[in-house]
């Protein structure tokens, strides 16, 4: 039988997560899929100082002409951190004429659109499924399964670590710092975590999509970047208390011309499909003209789930041999012009005194009407030494932020997603909202 020949750029988490998938969990159920073994002929490291139980028939180096220099590699799995030298490496190996598994999220978010080219200029694959949502299969599921449906929106869970972090804030009530120092105890989480909690990973895979789905980008300059790192105990729960959960959602819409993206922690109902997705675990939100709205829901973090999508790749490549160049789907309008939905919004301040808590509720309850804003409802919690109030607010986004802008206390504020609100506390009357925002 012969043999696909595959080679490892990078033997971090996902490299080593790729390499004991294929040569160690699920190599018999790989040569079944594929049709013959798949062979590892060589692996890229950053140095040879640690013992990493590599077969020793598998060349390891730290030179990629070395790799390069194989008589002949079928498929290269690229899983570096960062842009360069993975660009440099990518295009050398389309070159080459071999197939490339990327899970670079970065590299793909700054040039997967040069990438592209280059590999439909030598009838290459490149493919990226675990660059963008770890183990779901989102990609495939655009391109192949939705060629006649219309995606007029899309709403992502796309970080697993800010979801686990959420997630375990709520339950455990413990606050952002002790959830993090466990994602990372677990894994979920880098040493350096920065690119998770400011939101900076779920806008590289939104802006993956936004070229997959409408074959551009936004103006990065333009999208609204909001991580969770700001994100209080008592925030989440106030949410909790008015029957929402809070999550780092990324919103990808077409509004004629442009593109619109944002990511940032939003509060959602019991009826919003990403209500119930929890932990490390992804979700994506496609609205679409025919089959109307689908979650895909799946592990978003983790070694095992970025490895799968990679070897799912693998076998896509290997069954279909080589690449259609693929026909740009339609792109949807889900914004009319001059068609302006009112925003609902969660505002949240802590109050240390019954004095001060006093002077937020006079002081709001005159600049609400000022501001051409309407408090639907009010939330007060007694909370350490102090108060919380949570204000349920409608009204165009420049106002309720140049309200608070104007406050003489530190409010923070979260957008509540209009998708099926539903307030389950204390008779909340929300029915001209439903009526008008869904």
């Amino acid at each position: 039988m012969s043999s696909l020949k595959v080679a490892l750029l990078g033997l971090g988490t996902v490299g080593k997560g790729v390499y004991e998938s294929i040569i160690q969990t699920h190599e018999k159920k790989l040569t079944e899929a594929v049709g013959k073994k798949v062979e590892i002929v060589g692996v890229l490291v950053k140095d040879h100082q640690k013992e990493r139980g590599i077969k020793k028939d598998i060349l390891v180096t730290t030179d990629v002409n070395q790799i390069l220099k194989l008589p002949h590699v079928d498929i290269v799995f690229e899983a570096i951190v960062g842009i360069e030298p993975a660009n440099t490496y990518i295009r050398q190996f389309l070159e080459k004429g071999s197939h490339v598994i990327s899970a670079n999220k970065q590299l793909l978010a700054y040039k997967g659109k040069e990438l592209a080219e280059v590999a439909n200029k030598y009838n290459r694959f490149l493919t990226f499924e675990a660059a963008v949502a770890g183990g779901i299969p989102l990609l495939r599921t655009i391109i192949q399964l939705l060629q006649v449906n219309g995606i007029t929106k899309l709403e992502g869970i796309l970080n697993g670590t800010s979801n686990y972090i959420l997630s375990k804030m709520r339950t455990e009530q413990s606050n952002f710092n002790e959830v993090l120092k466990e994602a990372q105890d677990l894994g979920y989480a880098e040493a350096d975590p920065s690119s998770d909690v400011l939101g900076t990973d779920a806008f590289y895979k939104l802006m993956i999509l936004s070229n997959l789905i409408y074959q551009k980008q936004p103006n990065w300059e333009n999208v609204n970047k909001v991580g969770v790192n700001e994100v209080s105990q008592a925030d989440i729960l106030i949410g909790e208390r008015l029957g929402f959960r809070l999550k780092l959602v990324a919103t990808l819409q077409k509004k004629e011309q442009d593109v619109l993206a944002e990511v940032r922690p939003v509060f959602v109902s019991n009826e919003h499909p990403l209500y119930n997705v929890e932990g490390v675990d992804n979700g994506i939100v496609l609205n679409t003209d025919l089959v109307g709205t689908l979650l895909l829901q799946g592990p978003g973090a983790g070694s095992l789930a970025t490895a799968s999508a990679m070897i799912e790749d693998l076998v896509y490549i290997s069954q279909k041999g080589t690449p259609n160049i693929q026909t740009p789907r339609f792109s949807y309008n889900s914004l009319v012009e001059g068609k302006e939905e009112p925003s609902i919004w969660l505002t949240i301040v802590e109050l240390p005194t019954d004095e001060l808590v006093k002077e937020y509720k006079q002081y709001s309850s005159i600049n609400f009407a000022n501001k051409d804003l309407t408090a639907v409802h009010q939330e007060e919690i007694k909370h350490n030494d102090g108060y919380i109030i949570g204000e349920i607010l409608v009204g165009k986004s420049e106002n309720v932020e140049r309200f608070i802008e104007e406050l003489p206390q530190k409010i923070r504020i979260y957008p509540i997603s209009p998708k099926g609100i539903n307030i389950a506390t204390k008779n909340v009357e929300l029915t001209r909202l439903q009526t008008t925002t869904s």
